[in-house]
């Protein structure tokens, strides 16, 4: 399996090239040359297959000539040895046809943990080989980070550099970041607001005598391995709810569009996906996009669901190479015009071809309290604020009621346990083994808004300890 840039002028590569590099030398996101894809016998042949089983054989083909089925098996069995329970996407029934697939039990309560706790232990696999080192510089709305972390903590090859919107992530968020003291974990309050923070790093790649000194490399869903196992729970959902016989509708609450891509990647690959629901907050710009086909950045609106509050959606970029029958020269285009001016616009047979695929629905902070307090005087069920733009959205934009609709449930409620309690009057507890997380002792440093100041602080890190 070869790797190509959406940008076009980046070598191919294999995909442990690809894990390390992160982001292409070209500014582009690498994706398969190919999609490799399963047959209807082969779907159902997953249909007995436990979760780590599924894993496997939906991402072997990813992987293939660079890491072999044993130590693939072995990565992803270690990767969710750690997850809560036998299961660690379970399923569960809402409504009629409806359903609410559980990606918060790994260890930070985030759906990043299914594909950061994988990436983290194949960083591990590769750079062993290779007896080589790495610097991670990721940017995070609130979750990514506290995986990345906990997935890269303490590993000896391993320095990771995350940058956070200080003051715009939830107290849970934060402090599952900043009470990780581990020597080689560097958590980085920016003044600033998420894609101040997504751009800082992807700075940082540009900056290729930078990159090559201190050996770069990317967690955030920028690295295709994050997507290629975030594709794995679509397959586990859709066999649950009666594929391949059964087609499958999923709603997303989004930002970075990564979660969604993933998707779109599962139904390449042959499963038997009807309709994917966006569901977004205030920051809108993808709902916007899908409804007039212009793409405009606004300011970002500080809102209850804050992993959303989100305006470049960096993931979108690979869906449209794929919209745009891969033509890396039309991509760049749209790139450089969105670069120079915040804004572009796609031509109607773009249009046409994106709403066969995709809809959308957005929710202000109001509407996503009522949608919390709703359903749980509903059915009982607590819901987090992402996950309840999941579930709104796919009401909201359904368009057939006979086939299974699955929202994805990103988050676990106590991540932000004041909005949660405001809509439906229950404080959600944390699991016992957070308990005590806002007893635990913070370590942080916080940093202008500035290229020069993050390059500078890595930079005076890394000597300090010895890496650079």
């Amino acid at each position: 399996m070869k790797y190509i840039s959406t940008r076009g002028k980046a070598p191919k590569l294999a995909f442990d090239d690809v894990l390390l590099a992160g982001l292409a030398r070209d500014g582009g996101l690498y994706l398969p040359e190919t999609w490799p894809t399963f047959s209807k016998a082969e779907i159902a042949a997953m249909k007995d297959m436990s979760y780590t089983q599924v894993a496997v054989k939906v991402m072997a083909p990813f992987v293939e000539g660079a890491v072999s089925i044993e130590d693939l098996t072995r990565i992803v069995n270690d990767t969710y040895a750690v997850f809560e329970g036998d299961d660690p996407a379970p399923l569960v029934k809402l409504g009629e046809n409806e359903y609410v697939l559980e990606l918060f039990h790994g260890p930070t309560l985030a759906f990043k943990d299914y594909a950061l706790q994988f990436l983290g232990r194949m960083f591990d696999h590769v750079l062993a080989k290779r007896g080589a080192k790495l610097t991670i510089a990721g940017a995070t709305s609130g979750d990514t980070g506290s995986a990345a972390i906990e997935a890269c903590r303490d590993r000896d090859a391993i320095e990771i550099f995350i940058l956070h919107p200080a003051g715009k992530v939830s107290e849970v968020q934060r402090r599952q970041m900043t009470t990780v003291l581990s020597d080689n974990v560097h958590n980085i309050a920016l003044r600033g607001n998420f894609d101040d923070c997504q751009n800082t790093v992807k700075a940082l790649f540009a900056d290729e005598p930078f990159r090559d000194a201190v050996h770069l490399s990317a967690v955030n869903s920028i690295n295709w391995a994050r997507i290629m196992a975030q594709v794995v729970y679509y397959f586990w959902a859709a066999l649950k709810v009666g594929a391949p016989e059964t087609p499958v509708s999923f709603a997303v609450p989004t930002g970075n569009f990564g979660n969604v891509f993933a998707g779109y990647v599962a139904k390449q690959m042959g499963l038997n996906i009807n309709q994917f629901v966006v569901g977004s907050n205030a920051n809108d710009i993808l709902i916007r996009f899908i409804e007039t086909g212009r793409m405009e950045s606004k300011g970002v609106v500080e809102t209850t669901s804050p992993s959303m509050d989100i305006q470049i959606s960096s993931n979108f970029e690979r869906f449209m190479f794929e919209l745009l029958d891969r033509n890396a020269s039309d991509l760049v285009a749209l790139m450089d015009e969105f670069k120079t001016t915040g804004k572009f616009s796609v031509t109607p047979a773009f249009m046409n071809r994106l709403k066969t695929l995709v809809d959308g629905e957005r929710f202000d902070d109001a509407a996503t309290a009522k949608l919390i307090g709703d359903v749980y005087k509903q059915s009982g069920y607590l819901l987090d604020t992402h996950s309840a733009i999941g579930v709104g959205a796919a009401r909201a934009r359904r368009q057939n009621s006979a086939i299974p609709m699955v929202a994805l449930a990103t988050a676990h409620p106590a991540k932000f346990p004041d909005a949660v309690k405001a809509a439906s009057g229950v404080h959600p507890a944390l699991p016992e083994f957070l308990s005590d997380l806002y007893e635990r002792k913070e370590r942080s440093v916080t940093l202008d808004n500035s290229f020069d100041a993050v390059k500078g602080y890595i930079e005076t890190t890394l000597k300090e300890r010895a890496k650079l």
